[in-house]
């Protein structure tokens, strides 16, 4: 983790970061999150929230919340991101949970993105390539805005359950290809996004 990149600031001073799950999923919307932390936070429980397990990630969303300065998460809907696309949708994403926090009474010094873009925001922001495996403040939002996408891909699949939305939270696997051979896209479908298999169109083209 590299909170030592940025001990330039000082006590006074107050970092954001943020960061966006679901930009690659077929179905759903795309989620972000931001996260101010005190200083005394356990920041060695965090991670990338890739490379954490469902159970350790809800463990460590409850101390977020609980012992976080601030946090918000923000929903775009397949519809927004039909509109306007999905990066600058996940920008979009990071800039409403900007905003909450910042609207909520915090002066925030600077904002730091996971990636290579950065949110139109009225205060000092950057982008950290990796920066849900370097940063503290990232690793947090990855978590929440991860667990958060999770949970709505649930409520999702009790909906429409022939998916499998529960398993593979609208991600283009084989089963979910096969669902949408079968039965066609749903009304939270991407429809700007490629909803069938190329190798499997490939293959039956050979035949």
């Amino acid at each position: 983790m590299q909170r030592e990149l940025f001990e330039q600031f000082d006590d006074e001073k107050v970092v954001c970061g943020t960061d966006e799950a679901g930009r690659g999923p077929l179905a759903g919307p795309v989620v972000a999150a931001a996260v101010i932390l005190p200083h005394d936070f356990p920041v060695e429980i965090l991670n990338d929230s890739k490379k954490m397990s469902e159970k350790e990630r809800i463990k460590v969303e409850a101390i977020i919340k609980e012992k976080a300065t601030a946090w918000a998460v923000s929903a775009i809907s397949h519809k927004i991101i039909d509109k306007i696309n999905i990066l600058n949708s996940s920008l979009l994403g990071m800039k409403r949970s900007y905003e909450k926090i910042r609207d909520a009474g915090y002066k925030i010094t600077i904002l730091l993105c996971d990636g290579n873009k950065t949110p139109d925001v009225d205060c000092p922001v950057e982008a950290i390539v990796k920066g849900d495996a370097k940063v503290p403040e990232i690793m947090a939002a990855s978590i929440l805005a991860k667990n958060h996408r999770d949970r709505l891909m649930d409520r999702a699949d009790k909906k429409w359950p022939q998916y499998g939305f529960a398993h593979h939270k609208g991600y283009p696997t084989k089963e979910h290809y096969e669902a949408l051979k079968k039965y066609g896209p749903c009304p939270i479908h991407r429809l700007s996004f490629r909803l069938e298999d190329k190798k499997t169109k490939r293959d039956e083209e050979l035949f």
